[in-house]
């Protein structure tokens, strides 16, 4: 049986909120999911929220093959969705694996797009339809990226099946 997982573009929030991300001005990438050899993973949904009013914010969710350098997500970052008792995620974490907020985008040479929107609005989520995903390959990255032409704060999430 497949188990759902979801991260965010932070660390768990314990005694404190989720903190929103600056976009800065140039490409970010905001959450990056690394997959090892052995695993594909099914997205089935994501997510952004801006806490300001972005103007013509280009926000993508893409396959990469080079890792973005982030901030390395722990085990307890992602959430079991589908159910709390299930093992943890397959996921490679790490500062070149799955994490949040890159300081270097890295040289990507190929990407496959999953979704791409020009946002105005404070608010945008995707849901694959039922049975359907956007796979991501063995020994790839996930990232959510965002590039703006005036910086604001944003969350964003994945939820992907393995």
């Amino acid at each position: 049986m497949k188990s759902l997982y979801q991260a965010y573009n932070g660390a768990m929030p314990t005694t404190a909120a989720l903190t929103p991300i600056t976009t800065g001005t140039a490409i970010k990438t905001l959450l990056q999911i690394a997959t090892p050899s052995t695993l594909q993973l099914e997205v089935v949904a994501w997510g952004i929220d801006f806490d300001g009013s972005p103007s013509a914010i280009k926000c993508e969710l893409v396959e990469t093959d080079v890792a973005a350098t982030v901030t390395a997500h722990v085990a307890a970052g992602i959430i079991k969705v589908s159910e709390p008792t299930a093992l943890a995620s397959n996921v490679t974490l790490g500062t070149s694996a799955t994490g949040y907020t890159a300081t270097a985008e890295g040289t990507t040479t190929a990407t496959r797009i999953a979704d791409y929107h020009i946002l105005t609005a404070n608010t945008y989520s995707y849901e694959w339809s039922l049975g359907r995903s956007f796979v991501v390959g063995a020994s790839k990255f996930l990232r959510v990226r965002v590039t703006a032409a005036a910086a604001v704060n944003a969350v964003c999430w994945v939820r992907w099946e393995e």
